[in-house]
């Protein structure tokens, strides 16, 4: 974080840690008046350093009781080929992520399902005939020990 002074750290791992926070307890967390605070705020708004906030929901109290990691490898690594996969991919809300990846595998799909039967029923209707497809290896989550979104900021 070359271009960001101590305040702009201390600001980003408040907002991460907490997004619904106030901005005049921010502001008092971080040694700032509430004005002066929420014009850095704006500022790294407008830069796309926050890009937005969301609500971290419990995916299984919604009846999503399974996450599914899949290693898709498609025919052609073309750039057009490419770019119609991952336009597929952003139309499907079961799939929560998307990375583009280098060696055997092309991409790595987080997917979340209700059950074994849907995730069953996504990946033959849905994943396996999305444009360019060849392979799809899939493993279930048993269990996760760390889930900690953002990146680490040492204030």
């Amino acid at each position: 974080m070359a271009n960001f002074d101590e305040i702009d750290r201390h600001l980003l791992a408040q907002l991460q840690d907490e997004g619904r926070i106030t901005n005049v307890e921010l502001a008092h967390r971080v040694g700032l008046t509430a004005p002066p605070c929420l014009r850095r705020v704006r500022a790294l708004e407008e830069d796309g350093v926050i890009r937005g906030y969301h609500a971290e929901l419990d995916g299984s109290k919604l009846g999503f009781t399974i996450t599914v990691f899949a290693m898709v490898s498609l025919k052609s690594q073309a750039e057009d080929a490419l770019r119609a996969f991952e336009e597929a991919m952003r139309d499907l809300p079961e799939v929560r992520e998307v990375h583009m990846l280098n060696g055997e595998i092309d991409f790595i799909l987080k997917i979340v399902s209700r059950d074994l039967q849907s995730f069953q029923e996504f990946l033959t209707s849905k994943l396996t005939p999305a444009p360019n497809v060849g392979s799809v290896k899939t493993s279930l989550t048993i269990r996760t020990s760390k889930h900690e979104p953002g990146v680490p900021l040492s204030v």
